[in-house]
């Protein structure tokens, strides 16, 4: 554990953050994305125009919270839908194994 002298300070910089607006987190990505994590929030933190450029575009793509019912709509939406399958199996008695 750290000693107190390290817990002021921390507790000093968590509260220099949140006066400024901003919070400190972990996500977990691929080690390859670092750099890229990295800059997305950097530009975000700056704000400006070209912040909201990017959260809105962010948010396109990402889309929001997922809906109920989504999997059997984007189903549906399927090109296969009216197309006649016979997705039926030969039944077997399967095979014998020597233990």
């Amino acid at each position: 554990m750290a000693n107190a002298s390290q817990q002021k300070a921390l507790k000093n910089y968590r509260s220099r953050l949140q006066a400024r607006g901003m919070a400190r987190f972990e996500v977990l990505g691929l080690d390859a994305d670092r750099e890229l994590i990295r800059s997305l929030a950097k530009r975000l933190a700056e704000g400006g125009p070209e912040a909201k450029q990017i959260r809105a575009s962010v948010a396109r793509t990402v889309g929001g919270k997922p809906e109920k019912g989504g999997i059997l709509a984007a189903l549906r939406r399927s090109s296969l839908v009216d197309v006649d399958l016979d997705l039926s199996r030969e039944v077997t008695e399967g095979r014998a194994v020597d233990l």
